[in-house]
């Protein structure tokens, strides 16, 4: 079935446009009823006329079929006064990338109607502010919706009003377009609905399949997390708590899907998909004969030869698995799965080996927001000794001052701010026994340790690993350093290994999926349950909520479910989304995910009102700070501006009914395991507002850009990010023979350490496609909304926020060239570009989308 995407009309004169889909080749529906607006105020404008026959015409060159129609009827301006006068009405609607010329001519059908318009007066007088001049007046209606059989559609135009400036004859009307919007939260959810409201995550697992898929449900006081888009799907066999898989994709409301273009991409992607689902379990049986990579040549050869897998002689092997599928790509080569060098390769075929290398992605890799000032010492478990063994970290004052190696004392290096720790020893611990015992896997709790050195770059101290007590052993921990002696310096490869495996866990399931994704999911519900669409902060919100709760479900389906993509290919396993629950108790709150107060929060700024941005940075070349501070202060002002011009002064926040209600829902339903946390922001003052929305803002568009488009840059080549560490270190237990063939043969220990083959190509090509943007790609600053041109003093705005996301591009490309930046300039080094504004499609490690795509 064929729903167009009605994109933009034009009328005049009126303020709401209701259409019905109605019997087509072109839009199915039935003729029902029509909106029962004011008999005086509403008018049906698109019709088939003996004078106007062909209402459909392609627009040569475009993807858009326009419809214009010429309204011949009476307009009714009083009872006592009837006047005949002409009303053009121009609809132009998306034409899917899939749609036939063939049906272009039969946007009308036999019955002369295929789309029912409705005009309705903004006031219940049309005579009001009629000018009977034989003026022309255009009123622009953008819809962006998808228009479904046997569903009625109002459409605003793109005038911006607040609850209490609604002009009267359209009151009514916005009130029941939110009620529609929410719905009565009943019932399973159908493809083409359009309604919004709250569920627990308890639909990752799939128990009714396997015991082993069950899932524990994420939301509520055990595990809190935040709510996501009910579905409504009947409950397991197993286990009524859960909630079934069923058949087909995840609903999400209509107009949350792609648009044809991104759909036609992300079809592509489910062939991909469909490769993996379908054609890895068979071949992967194959691929385990060869467990790891028996040397780094191997892994070297993906991005040159390719893997190659068994020829095309060996037609048993072939015609048993999937032979029909894979003919086109066989045909060509053997070498199913090759990869484009990633771009830190390019530059430095040994930098995931220097250590330089690994402290620098602390502040300007993939994961810069882990990162923070040691502020107190010794370092501590807070975990149940009693159960995990002793608090005290392997990390001493000795060790570190050894380390140090006589540039200053302990005392000084605290004390001035320079030492710094990544720590995830609470959180891994309490799982290291569970993941143990999964094949194939291991886990610790770990932390590392950082000091700034004179030259402004960080320098590794030393990493802990730790597991509790558990199989009748007690708890093990050492501290590794980096070392010139042979021995002590495969140990501490083999230990940074392990760490990069959790903090590649940590980045993928907090940093990215929870922060952004799973964050950001309530306020997409809530603005469309809450705001109307004439709201102006749903006007404002829009571009960066887009696509959000899309590309959530598709993750629900294959990503972080049950036996998915990510409980296979890192650390975690089946425990993954689990520990993203534990660090949304233990460590999300929304006030710090404002990137001032989140850097503040983690010791790397101050207030300081003399310095740019309001901060002094702890680590001044701070490549992640640096650039996203510029993005945020220019988000800001944006967002100031567009505020204050709605809302001059706090009266018009606290009588905003409906932003009162949207921003209650977001604390209490959307994110309600929290709802009692001391510091969620008030929403009394305009500037209360701001902070909210561009905290918002910045989660969707520079915070997701930051820790998502350079998956591969940096994970392309999977010995710098391992995700998965599969063995123990060899001096865990000297007396199982791991210690000895580590001795005969250091670099094999590491490789059975990093992901098997089946592994290694499978994430490799899944950070491919995370990282890649779309042909349709909306960049921030790029775009204006129609809602803004409509008034000036928010089109100017925008106009000079577009050209600050302009200058911050070439801000960037400066500081890359400074030589004095060592954290982003120098020999190898790849330039920070992770917030670079634009970008071309594909993978290119840059570019900051307006809101959460991929």
């Amino acid at each position: 079935m064929l729903n167009p995407h009605v994109h933009q009309s034009h009328f005049a004169p009126s303020c709401l446009l209701s259409a019905f889909p109605l019997h087509s080749n072109f839009i199915h529906g039935n003729n029902h009823a029509p909106f029962s607006g004011h008999p005086r105020t509403t008018f049906k404008v698109l019709k088939k006329t003996p004078n106007n026959k062909n209402v459909s015409r392609r627009l040569a060159g475009t993807n858009n079929i326009k419809a214009i129609s010429t309204f011949l009827e009476p307009y009714v301006y009083a009872a006592s006064d009837t006047n005949t006068d002409t009303i053009t009405a121009t609809v132009t609607v998306t034409q899917p990338l899939s749609f036939r010329s063939t049906l272009r001519d039969e946007f009308v059908d036999a019955t002369g109607k295929a789309i029912l318009l409705e005009l309705v007066s903004a006031e219940d007088d049309p005579l009001l502010g009629f000018k009977d001049d034989n003026s022309k007046k255009v009123v622009n209606f953008t819809c962006k919706s998808w228009i479904q059989p046997k569903q009625e559609r109002r459409f605003f135009t793109d005038k911006s009003y607040l609850p209490s400036q609604t002009p009267s004859g359209l009151t009514r009307l916005r009130t029941a377009e939110l009620e529609d919007l929410q719905g009565d939260g009943e019932g399973e959810r159908k493809t083409g609905d359009r309604v919004y409201d709250y569920d627990v995550y308890n639909d990752l697992g799939n128990p009714d399949e396997s015991e082993d898929l069950k899932r524990p449900v994420l939301g509520g006081k055990e595990l809190p997390y935040p709510r996501r888009c009910r579905t409504g799907r009947p409950p397991c066999n197993s286990d009524p708590s859960l909630e079934s898989k069923g058949s087909g994709s995840f609903y999400v409301p209509r107009d949350e899907e792609f648009g044809s273009l991104k759909q036609e991409i992300y079809t592509k992607g489910k062939i991909f998909g469909l490769l993996f689902h379908n054609f890895w379990p068979s071949v992967e049986s194959w691929f385990e004969s060869y467990d790891g990579f028996p040397f780094f040549s191997d892994i070297g050869k993906l991005f040159g030869e390719g893997t190659h897998l068994p020829s095309i002689g060996d037609q048993e092997f072939w015609i048993t698995h999937f032979h029909k599928i894979f003919r086109a790509i066989i045909e060509k080569t053997d070498a199913l799965w090759h990869f484009e060098m990633p771009k830190t390769m390019l530059r430095d075929e040994f930098f995931w080996l220097r250590d330089e290398e690994f402290a620098r992605q602390t502040l300007a890799g993939l994961n810069p927001l882990s990162i923070k000032l040691v502020k107190e010492w010794p370092l501590k478990s807070e975990l149940d000794p009693h159960i995990y063994g002793p608090p005290e970290s392997a990390i001493t004052t000795e060790l570190v001052e050894r380390e140090i190696n006589g540039i200053m004392t302990f005392d000084e290096a605290l004390h001035q701010k320079k030492l710094f720790i990544i720590d995830y020893h609470d959180m891994l611990l309490p799982y290291v026994s569970k993941v143990r015992k999964i094949e194939g896997t291991t886990l610790y709790g770990s932390r590392a340790l950082f000091f700034f050195a004179p030259d402004g770059t960080l320098k590794p101290l030393a990493i802990e690993l730790v597991h509790p007590p558990m199989d009748g052993k007690p708890q093990w921990k050492q501290a590794f350093t980096p070392s010139r002696q042979s021995t002590s310096c495969w140990l501490w490869r083999l230990a940074k290994a392990h760490f990069v495996a959790h903090d590649a866990g940590y980045h993928q399931l907090v940093s990215h999926w929870l922060r952004t994704h799973c964050a950001a999911e309530p306020y997409v519900i809530a603005t469309n349950r809450r705001l109307s669409v004439m709201h102006p902060i749903y006007r404002l919100l829009h571009p960066h909520l887009r696509y959000t709760m899309e590309i959530n479900a598709q993750a629900r389906q294959s990503l972080v479910s049950a036996g998915g993509f990510i409980e296979g290919l890192f650390s975690p396993n089946k425990y993954s989304l689990e520990i993203s629950a534990v660090a949304y108790d233990q460590q999300w709150r929304f006030d710090c995910e404002a990137l001032p107060k989140d850097l503040i929060m983690r010791g790397l700024a101050e207030d300081d009102k003399t310095a740019p941005h309001g901060l002094k940075l702890t680590i001044e070349d701070y490549p992640y700070a640096n650039d996203g501070l510029l993005i945020w202060d220019a988000l800001k002002q944006w967002v100031s501006v567009y505020v204050n011009h709605y809302y001059p002064d706090s009266s018009f926040i606290e009588s905003d009914t409906e932003i009162q209600e949207w921003w209650t829902e977001i604390r209490t339903v959307g994110h309600g395991d929290k709802k009692d946390e001391p510091w969620w922001p008030e929403l009394k003052t305009p500037e209360d507002l701001i902070e909210i929305i561009t905290t918002m803002v910045w989660v969707t568009s520079g915070h997701h850009a930051a820790v998502n488009f350079g998956q591969y840059v940096y994970g392309g080549y999977f010995p710098n990010r391992p995700t998965i560490a599969r063995i123990n270190m060899p001096n865990e237990d000297l007396s199982n023979g791991e210690w000895k063939d580590f001795l005969e043969r250091p670099e094999a220990h590491l490789l059975k350490t990093f992901p098997k083959q089946s592994q290694a190509t499978k994430v490799m090509a899944l950070l491919d496609v995370l990282s890649c943007h779309s042909p349709d790609e909306e960049y921030l600053g790029r775009s204006m909304e129609a809602s803004w041109e409509e008034d000036d003093v928010i089109a100017a705005a925008f106009k000079k926020f577009s050209q600050r996301i302009e200058q911050i591009e070439g801000i960037i490309d400066k500081r890359n060239a400074d030589k004095n930046l060592n954290n982003r300039c120098g020999a190898g080094v790849l330039p920070y570009e992770l917030l670079k504004p634009f970008s071309n499609p594909g993978v290119t490690g840059k570019g900051v989308p307006n809101s959460i795509t991929i």
